[in-house]
């Protein structure tokens, strides 16, 4: 059974730095890509960023140079470090994986950004 569970969310000033993490279970984090998305209130779930089983990194045009996702194999986790946050990056940041031809969500963290 693949499990993913989100934290390090919170509430946070304009400017400042939060690190997400998404720790697995049931799948090995090294030999698959994952992501990050992010649902706003009222809005659809965007995709934020990925890091692919060669370590490759994608982001969204809105955190590149802010936000960097990175993986730690020794503890089959997922990091998500978001720098210099602003009111729009408020949302729900969940992690997705795909295991053997099924997507794998976890519950989310939420992080809010005040002006």
């Amino acid at each position: 059974q693949v499990q993913l569970v989100e934290s390090g969310g919170g509430l946070v000033q304009a400017g400042g730095s939060l690190r997400l993490s998404c720790k697995a279970s049931g799948s090995t984090v090294s030999t698959v890509a994952i992501g990050w998305y992010r649902q706003a209130p009222g809005k659809e779930r965007e995709w934020v960023a990925t890091i692919s089983s060669g370590s490759s990194t994608y982001y969204v045009d809105s955190v590149k140079g802010r936000f960097t996702i990175s993986r730690d194999n020794a503890k089959n986790t997922v990091y998500l470090r978001m720098n210099s946050l602003q009111p729009e990056d408020t949302a729900v940041y969940y992690c997705k994986l795909r295991h053997e031809g099924q997507e794998y969500w976890g519950q989310g963290t939420q992080v809010t950004v005040s002006s």
